[in-house]
């Protein structure tokens, strides 16, 4: 997934390990995919829409 970001974002991703399956998607302080909220784990093109979008 980081490597989808970075090469569509001029951008350095960061990945820090969490537990419980939790997978937030966060860029410039705002939550862009939630695993709790939404319940499924997201493809990287999704991701990248997502933050196309936002």
């Amino acid at each position: 997934m980081a490597e989808a970001i970075e090469a569509n974002f001029k951008a350095e991703v960061e990945l820090i390990p969490g537990s419980g399956g939790v997978l937030d998607v966060v860029a410039d302080g705002k939550l862009i995919f939630s695993k709790f909220e939404k319940f499924y784990k997201p493809s990287p093109e999704e991701i990248v829409e997502l933050m196309k979008k936002a």
